[in-house]
């Protein structure tokens, strides 16, 4: 009797330790032939309530974004479009500053695929992911669908394993498709936020077609254009009507290139791109190669035959002659709208769903409207500036304009692969140098290659050159830690920069002379952290402090309320900074590790190729979870300071406080 008491106390243990491994979302899979010969591959996802799953389309810079690997895709099988998405929800995130998109109780996962190699008989695919409730798990799970036969439609997947970064599950995934799971297969949001994202998308392409009208391709045009309508048609009436035409030509024209720039790349998938490394650093030299032609370098321009061969159409008159007189104009001005249609697709692209086609309407909007308008009322035509050296001043501008935002994709690819090549005083110090520039060129200090001379600047001139030198001092404080509040969705956060207090500081705190220990950095709240548990440990020892583990992950959006909201209390501060050795782990850290460190987990006999892993693995074999945000106060041997709760994760400041004092005490005993 005794023995089984015992048996049944250590099984009870067991049990006890392990119950802290989450697993959110139970997955089942199917394959599916089609009549065509490609196959359906399906994932169905059952998500515990509260929990939510982030989609492969959410925004980049908030939880981590859901990755689809197909692992023997190369010589086997082509994959066919991307991965379709079962209704998605989107919500704005005021910790990362983004909206975010996910799935809450179901997901479901379509990818249709091509075989190129006859006698491939399995296909391996991994979802990579992150769930979060009160605490963030990363997890990956790994399947394989075995090519089912000619007489065979539907064949359920084959787990080859379940994993959660390190921990195998080998449960059997059940061989049925439950009309409940299933939900209906359609990439599509229906929040406030996302109507949000596309009236600020149309508003920034309004404005951006004016801007386009003041270019030199463009400006000129109007009154040429609005006194053809008036003076070769039979009436007045006759000449509005053609110059209302004229107008909504112009619409059709750049509606129809968002609709195919969204029909090549699928609605969803520009947001993917967006997102990705590569993609950015695209969009990054692509923007450049824009500003450089606006101030001057080169003309962007379409072959000449592509606007002879329409100018030709043009002269047909009617209908016909109107609509080519149309894409005439969008030819012709390419060297200046161009660059401008270019970078709105690429801004339109991080919104994705019907973006482009919102953006290339509002910015034929404004470019068509004044064409229309002064067809109606030909007097107000006397009220126009003349041309001259100002338009080149526009294109400039907007050449300087493009340059700057050129900085911001390539501070998003940095970000993701956390180089620190382009940290926050580097971002800003090239702002600076930008737009300073451009206040010397507005008050005439320097000239490019087709600027008029001139004798005086205008007084127009002299407002916005002290607008924008005004701008430039604004920002030169934040090398020196200032918030900029005026610009902060654009350069990297505070806490990725050489030294969070700025250019020139590496101490504890504005008035500290202290240095930072070797390996070490300035977190939040200048708090100072270490990323690597045996740095970390080895300077505690030399300061006799406790150490607090923190479990954390870049993406981990309950680990910066946590930061924000408790660590920020003055209270809580100066424990952190004071009494104890702060490590901060970051299980969803992606760089690999050295060659000779990747190992295999003895925990799960999983692999441990990255930082991510290692830290991952060790809070599952030490602590018996997976979740994030977790704390553990340790002494100088690992051993746990609060023996009746050894972890803690989100609480509140009152109850982290009183869990912080009671593992600091036990270490000065």
């Amino acid at each position: 009797m005794k023995k089984l008491v015992v048996l049944i106390l250590i099984v009870l243990a067991f049990a006890k330790g392990n119950a802290q491994i989450l697993d959110p979302v139970k997955w089942t899979t199917q394959i599916e032939k089609k009549a065509n010969g490609n196959y359906l591959l399906t994932f169905n996802g059952v998500i515990e309530k509260d929990w939510h799953l982030y989609s492969q389309f959410t925004a980049e810079g908030g939880s981590l974004p859901l990755e689809i690997l197909f692992k023997n895709q190369k010589g086997n099988f082509e994959l066919i479009g991307k991965t379709k998405e079962s209704k998605t929800k989107t919500a704005y995130n005021d910790i990362f500053e983004v909206n975010e998109t996910f799935f809450e109780k179901k997901a479901q996962l379509i990818q249709e695929i091509k075989l190129t190699n006859s006698k491939l008989a399995k296909v391996e695919v991994a979802l990579n992911y992150q769930v979060c409730k009160e605490a963030c798990i990363n997890l990956e799970k790994s399947f394989t669908f075995n090519i089912p036969s000619p007489e065979a439609d539907l064949v359920a997947a084959e787990p080859i394993s379940d994993t959660t970064n390190t921990v195998v599950d080998t449960a059997a995934v059940v061989n049925q498709t439950d009309a409940a799971t299933t939900v209906e297969t359609t990439s599509a949001t229906e929040s406030t936020e996302e109507e949000m994202g596309l009236w600020s998308i149309f508003i920034i392409a309004f404005f951006s077609g004016f801007a386009a009208l003041l270019t030199p391709c463009v400006f000129p045009m109007i009154p040429m254009t609005v006194s053809f309508f008036t003076k070769q048609s039979k009436s007045k009436s006759a000449g509005v009507r053609n110059a209302l035409f004229y107008g909504i030509s112009i619409i059709v024209i750049y509606v129809l290139l968002g609709v195919l720039v969204t029909w090549i790349f699928g609605a969803d998938a520009l947001n993917a791109l967006s997102t990705n490394v590569w993609f950015n650093l695209f969009f990054f030299a692509l923007l450049v190669v824009f500003a450089v032609s606006f101030l001057g370098a080169f003309e962007i321009m379409l072959p000449n035959s592509w606007a002879n061969k329409v100018d030709s159409q043009a002269d047909r008159g009617g209908v016909i002659g109107i609509l080519f007189m149309a894409l005439a104009l969008a030819i012709v001005s390419f060297s200046c709208t161009g660059p401008i249609v270019g970078t709105l697709l690429v801004q339109a692209a991080s919104k994705g769903g019907i973006a482009p086609i919102v953006g290339m309407f509002g910015f034929s909007l404004a470019l068509a409207l004044p064409f229309m308008l002064f067809a109606m009322f030909p007097g107000w035509l006397n009220s126009l500036p003349k041309s001259g050296g100002w338009l080149n001043t526009v294109k400039v501008v907007l050449g300087f304009l493009e340059l700057a935002l050129a900085f911001k994709f390539l501070s998003n690819a940095d970000l993701v692969l956390q180089l620190h090549l382009l940290e926050r005083e580097v971002f800003l110090a090239i702002w600076i140098a930008i737009f300073g520039t451009l206040a010397l060129y507005l008050f005439g200090k320097i000239s490019l290659p087709h600027d008029s001379p001139m004798s005086h600047i205008s007084v127009g001139r002299l407002s916005f050159g002290l607008v924008v030198l005004s701008f430039t001092i604004y920002m030169i404080p934040g090398l020196w830690g200032a918030p900029l509040q005026l610009i902060s969705a654009f350069p990297p956060p505070m806490e990725f920069s050489e030294s969070p207090l700025g250019i020139g500081t590496n101490s504890v705190s504005s008035t500290s002379e202290t240095v930072l220990p070797e390996g070490a950095k300035l977190g939040p709240h200048q708090i100072v952290v270490f990323d690597d548990y045996e740095t970390g440990l080895a300077y505690a020892k030399t300061v006799n402090k406790p150490i607090l583990l923190d479990f954390t992950g870049h993406a981990c959006v309950n680990c910066r309320k946590m930061e924000n909201t408790v660590w920020s209390d003055e209270r809580i501060l100066t424990l952190l900074k004071n009494e104890v050795v702060l490590i901060s782990l970051y299980v969803d850290d992606k760089r690999e590790l050295p060659k000779n460190e990747q190992t295999v987990s003895s925990t799960s006999g999983s692999s441990i190729e990255t930082i991510g892993d290692k830290w991952t693995d060790f809070m599952i074999s030490k602590y018996k979870t997976n979740t994030q945000p977790l704390y553990v106060l340790t002494d100088l041997e690992g051993t746990s300071l609060n023996s009746k709760q050894p972890t803690i994760s989100f609480v509140g400041i009152e109850e982290y406080e009183a869990w912080l004092k009671i593992g600091i005490s036990n270490f000065k005993k």
